[in-house]
């Protein structure tokens, strides 16, 4: 028996706050275009958006991607007004898995390199961590993503069998 996903057309959305690696930012975006979630990127990048690295590891899955992307930190909270941002951080003693996420949050993840900075984390509605074993630094971003949507889904989503 498989089950297919029935999903919601206004569900979660991911953020990258100004990324670091494009090869990252590849693999998030084949996660969302599987998931059909949109991909938000703050600007700037430390990359081009048509970086060669970025296309090799997205693939076809460039075209099959809805992705905005916003000049500034700010032009994104303008768009978040009404929107919970919750921010996944080290920097947070709350875990994910303790956390109800709604349809249409939007899920932010900092920069690869050195994260967000304070005035991100005060406009999060809630600052959230993956728990890793003492002396882990943290996770690569893709698969923060991966984990975080996941278990967004899971609370979200309903699944019917075929």
């Amino acid at each position: 028996m498989t089950h297919k996903l029935i999903h919601n057309k206004n569900m979660f959305n991911i953020a990258l706050y100004q990324p670091d690696i494009p090869q990252n930012t590849a693999a998030i975006i084949r996660l969302c275009s599987c998931f059909d979630t949109t991909l938000e990127i703050i600007e700037p990048c430390g990359f081009h958006l048509d970086d060669k690295r970025l296309k090799k590891v997205a693939m076809d899955y460039l075209d099959k991607s809805k992705i905005i992307t916003y000049k500034s930190y700010e032009n994104f909270l303008v768009k978040k007004k009404n929107s919970r941002i919750i921010l996944m951080t080290t920097k947070s003693k709350k875990n994910y898995y303790n956390f109800k996420f709604k349809s249409q949050d939007t899920l932010l993840f900092g920069r690869e390199s050195a994260g967000v900075p304070k005035i991100v984390h005060d406009n999060s509605h809630e600052r959230l961590r993956i728990p890793l074993k003492k002396n882990a630094r943290s996770l690569n971003v893709s698969i923060a993503a991966a984990i975080t949507l996941s278990e967004a889904l899971k609370q979200n989503m309903s699944f019917k069998n075929d």
